[in-house]
């Protein structure tokens, strides 16, 4: 068994390939279960944000895994799995690790540094884990990739600037009006996590006008209820958004909330006393704003595809060195104790192979010396047993301590071929990756 990750981001991905690749939070449980059903996926974990999606399995073998993943992905967009391949990043192994602590402490995130990444994998992972899709080798990594983000934010300045996806879209957004969001009214569509978390941050930088929108109003209520915001029903949008500057749209639609024809609506009604343009601040995926509507006159439309290219932001290049530091440390770490992991159930089946032909030579002893009394046999069981643990001793746990050395995976290769154990869950020999296999 082995870790595979196989993902998309702002990174690799335009915009609107990544949306079609985006699940719905109510989606994910399904996406899950046609995952676990492929042959060589054994556990998964689904983690879809604003600027990424990513599957996180475990995997019995390198290409079978592969094949499998991105071919649910390729269904899921209506797309053959080669397609997909161009804008997919593959990682296996060690490098899959690596790959889920750098996303943990934020090392991988649009905005470097920021932590909102760490509740989203999170939440990812109670998702799996609730519909039992982690597994066990799964299960260690999300819970030592979440240790690892904690560290990292707690031991390092990496997140010192408070910097998330919000704040510089706010940040971009902010610079296109006269005199910033200063006295300017904004509205944020969505009451979800990043739709909080807009609010939150609109309201710690002291901008006085706020107005959310969701579908569900009892949750605009309770979000704007939170931050002394407003909550505007959601059959009265329009208007709302004819009142205001700059709006934030972070929903879970599955199509576009704002579309040509209604953004062109709301700028007919638009007060002529508003100055600059109106900003759309669209961090959902799939995209909340339609793409038309970037065409119109007095009009901004940010998506996560402009985002990318604006931020220049970075940490102090000391605080990613010593977050860069934790995350090789903790690799290497989880590695050591993988290997450990992965010797245990050979070792087992060693024993229990051991076992079993001490049993055979015991029944075949009982055969061919029947006038050996009850005590003569257990006597001789016992000896027998006593030997055969005392032979196992020494060998098995030299190899549980080679094992945890980098390259010790071999050992238990070596001990399941010299006494040809079939261990399940372990990998065969000519299923690596290639070269390819982490790009």
């Amino acid at each position: 068994m082995n870790l595979l990750v196989v993902g998309a981001s702002y990174r690799t991905t335009p915009v609107a390939t990544l949306e079609r690749l985006a699940v719905a939070p109510t989606d994910v449980p399904e996406t899950l279960r046609q995952l676990l059903a492929q042959p060589y996926v054994d556990a998964a974990v689904v983690l879809s944000t604003c600027n990424r999606v990513e599957v996180y399995a475990a995997v019995t073998g390198f290409h079978g895994g592969l094949a499998d993943i991105c071919g649910v992905l390729g269904e899921r967009v209506g797309s053959a799995p080669g397609e997909l391949a161009d804008h997919l990043y593959v990682h296996y192994g060690q490098a899959a690790v690596e790959h889920a602590f750098r996303v943990a402490a934020g090392l991988d995130s649009m905005v470097v540094g920021e932590a909102q990444v760490l509740g989203q994998l999170r939440d990812a992972y109670h998702v799996a884990n609730e519909a039992d899709a982690t597994g066990r080798l799964l299960h260690e990594l999300m819970q030592q990739a979440l240790r690892v983000g904690k560290r990292a934010h707690a031991e390092t300045g990496i997140d010192r600037a408070g910097q998330s996806v919000v704040s510089a879209a706010l940040r971009v957004g902010g610079e296109l009006l006269p005199g910033g969001l200063t006295g300017r009214p904004v509205l944020v569509l969505g009451a979800g996590a990043m739709g909080a978390l807009a609010v939150a941050t609109l309201a710690r930088l002291g901008v006085e006008s706020i107005r959310v929108v969701n579908r569900r109003d009892d949750r605009a209520v309770r979000l704007a209820g939170a931050y002394g915001a407003t909550a505007v029903p959601y059959d009265q949008l329009p208007a709302a958004l004819s009142q205001v500057d700059l709006v934030i749209s972070a929903t879970a639609s599955a199509e576009p909330v704002l579309t040509r024809d209604a953004v062109t609506g709301v700028l007919a009604a638009r007060p002529a006393d508003r100055t600059g343009p109106l900003v759309l601040l669209d961090l959902a995926v799939p995209r909340d704003v339609e793409p038309a509507a970037a065409a119109l006159p007095g009009v901004a439309v940010i998506d996560i595809d402009g985002l990318a290219g604006s931020l220049t932001d970075a940490p102090a290049a000391t605080d990613t060195a010593a977050v860069t530091r934790i995350v090789d440390t903790e690799v290497e770490s989880f590695l050591s104790w993988m290997r450990g992991a992965d010797v245990a159930p050979t070792v087992a089946a060693l024993r229990g192979r051991a076992d079993d032909v001490v049993g055979a030579e015991l029944r075949r002893l009982a055969q061919r010396r029947p006038d050996l009394t009850d005590d003569q046999r257990a006597e001789v069981a016992h000896t027998v047993h006593r030997v055969v643990q005392r032979l196992l001793h020494s060998p098995t746990v030299r190899v549980r301590q080679l094992a945890a050395e980098p390259g010790g995976d071999q050992y238990a290769a070596l001990l399941r071929q010299l006494f040809d154990l079939e261990v399940p869950g372990t990998s065969t020999a000519g299923d690596v990756p290639d070269l390819e296999a982490d790009r």
